[in-house]
């Protein structure tokens, strides 16, 4: 089966890099991704834009939107990604800087870091923003859920704000990054009632196989079998590792196992492109 990874990293990021050295022990570089990636059947990869500042750190007031991907000079030919936005600095000149990624072929959504920044999906201050992707026809990711990050305010990340954004922007797509984990129950309501909104499997768990293995034994994804029965969409959402926060091949198994066999096309590979219109050039 060919694999999407509908949420990785390619960042320079310090936390990034920590979690790689300490936590998931993946090589966390172009080399890194490549062979990984390729064991694993994973033919494309959509990263989140992503930049951070030697004054601040992610979540960084200071960075510049769009914020692309800059683990390395080069980037894998199967990667594209999703230009990151800084609602601090949204003015007309990053507007017309974001709308020039737009045309770029290999940047192929949004991504809005709810949590990370104090701000709700239904502010104002995004309006240009879903403009923008209504415009080129590209989805709007949202991080929804806990944050990578003590500095972030869950307050502003929990998945209850989409559903006002998925009502009044009909002819857009959105997808909540992480299915809202913990809000997982709300996170499956959104997406059930809501046509135009999807969820990725990201980030659920954050370490080896070990961690990978100890987890989905044990109770602690009870919340989220109980929200993946209650949606019944299984339609509306897309596998992803988060990586570096996990190792690939792994969270592969992790995901087959909580979602019902019939549904592995679906959620592994034909809804990213149904989400993600633009990834069809690069695919095999």
């Amino acid at each position: 089966m060919k694999i999407i990874d509908a949420h990785i990293h390619f960042s320079d990021i310090k936390s990034f890099h920590h979690t790689a050295e300490k936590l998931s022990f993946v090589d966390y570089s172009y080399n890194g991704h490549q062979k990984d990636f390729r064991d694993a059947n994973v033919v494309l990869s959509i990263a989140m834009g992503l930049t951070e500042t030697d004054k601040m750190g992610f979540p960084d007031y200071e960075a510049r939107t769009p914020m692309g991907i800059d683990l390395e000079d080069k980037t894998p030919a199967n990667i594209v990604y999703c230009a990151g936005v800084n609602p601090y600095d949204l003015n007309e000149e990053a507007l017309e800087r974001l709308e020039e990624d737009l045309q770029k072929p290999a940047v192929v959504g949004i991504k809005i870091y709810l949590g990370y920044y104090p701000f709700y999906a239904y502010d104002e201050v995004y309006e240009p923003v879903y403009g923008l992707a209504r415009k080129y026809r590209v989805p709007v990711v949202f991080h929804t859920g806990d944050t990578y990050s003590e500095r972030g305010l869950l307050k502003y990340s929990h998945p209850m704000a989409i559903d006002e954004v998925a009502v009044k922007h009909r002819n857009i797509n959105f997808m909540m990054a992480h299915f809202g984990d913990p809000w997982t129950l709300t996170g499956a309501e959104i997406i059930y009632k809501n046509p135009n909104v999807f969820a990725d499997l990201s980030g659920l768990i954050v370490g080896t196989v070990k961690e990978l293995k100890k987890y989905s034994e044990g109770r602690f994804l009870d919340h989220l079998r109980h929200a993946l029965v209650f949606a019944d969409s299984y339609d509306k959402l897309l596998f992803g590792t988060d990586w570096p926060l996990a190792p690939v091949g792994p969270y592969i198994e992790f995901i087959k196992e909580l979602i019902p066999a019939e549904y592995h096309e679906d959620v592994f590979y034909n809804t990213a492109i149904k989400v993600f219109p633009k990834i069809e050039p690069f695919l095999p």
